[in-house]
């Protein structure tokens, strides 16, 4: 498993160049059966990343771009009336794939933004009376700008809960954006590449995953973090139980991508950030990870 991991990461550094550790969070979210967030300014590659990672795991890909006339009928689908069957007939949306890329989420309004949270949280949409479930392997890769550019809706925390991690690319370091520079264009290399696993071969993962042993200590390691969250007086209501059922699948993910059978500190602070950070009422990426890194420090490590 741990060889095709790497094979799969080989892929995708072919075009997303100098972030592995985003890379490498964004499968262990994945194999956690989480829904991805990535946030950071435009053109720093958060679609091509999610466009890539579609591609190098084999997976039926969909694409929705969010824009403030978008409505929830665009995205889930509707029914219209065939006149030869004198009946109506439902054209399921772009939100019937295995994998959605919901581009710039945060440029459609609440209303629209809304239309997704059944899907994520249960695998299934209720449209006109009847529930249509989605297909399997099902994951949400969101893009979203900062708050402050203009022509963004705040998604509210019943939607950020859905996403199990949040990530940010961040600028390139000087040789990084030197190699895009004088190179090919990154997306253009998408089109060459071959799927390094199939739908089945992550399915088993996340299985596999999901045995990773978790000890006591480490579970009440996990709720020492979470319960600190919440005891905060900037951290709005802290960390929710949903939140820390993530934080324990994703912990496990992570040793299993390590190639460890059982759970240890240095794997829950290693997806801590990723699972906190949008959670918390921080007001700036700056004062989330401040946040962040002083719950890590008042709980004492087992």
């Amino acid at each position: 498993m741990k060889k095709r991991l790497d094979r799969v990461v080989d892929q995708v550094k072919r075009v997303v160049i100098g972030k592995e550790p985003a890379l490498r969070m964004s499968l262990c979210c994945l194999i956690a059966k989480g829904h991805l967030l990535i946030e950071d300014l435009p053109g720093m590659g958060k679609t091509t990343l999610a466009r890539t990672l579609a591609k190098v795991l084999g997976m039926d890909v969909r694409r929705i771009q969010f824009t403030s006339d978008l409505l929830p009928a665009d995205i889930l689908g509707c029914s219209i009336f065939d006149k030869q069957s004198q009946q109506f007939v439902f054209r399921p949306g772009p939100i019937f794939g295995q994998m959605v890329l919901a581009d710039e989420i945060n440029r459609a309004p609440p209303k629209t933004q809304s239309a997704l949270l059944e899907a994520m949280e249960e695998g299934q949409a209720s449209i006109d009376g009847t529930t249509y479930a989605m297909p399997h392997p099902f994951f949400v890769i969101a893009t979203q700008n900062p708050h402050h550019l203009v022509g963004t809706y705040p998604l509210p925390e019943s939607q950020l809960d859905r996403f199990l991690i949040r990530i940010d690319l961040g600028f390139p370091d000087r040789e990084t954006e030197r190699e895009m520079l004088t190179g090919v264009n990154r997306r253009d290399l998408i089109n060459d590449l071959e799927p390094a696993m199939s739908p089945a071969d992550l399915s088993a993962m996340q299985e596999e995953a999901a045995k990773v042993h978790v000890s006591q200590a480490l579970t009440n390691y996990l709720l020492d973090l979470v319960n600190h969250s919440r005891c905060m007086a900037d951290g709005g209501s802290g960390l929710s139980p949903r939140a820390g059922m993530f934080l324990c699948r994703a912990s496990q993910a992570w040793a299993f991508m390590e190639g460890r059978e059982m759970v240890m500190p240095e794997d829950v602070q290693a997806v801590f950030p990723g699972v906190a950070i949008h959670r918390l009422r921080s007001g700036t990426v700056a004062s989330g990870m401040a946040m962040v890194e002083q719950i890590l420090k008042a709980v004492p490590v087992p």
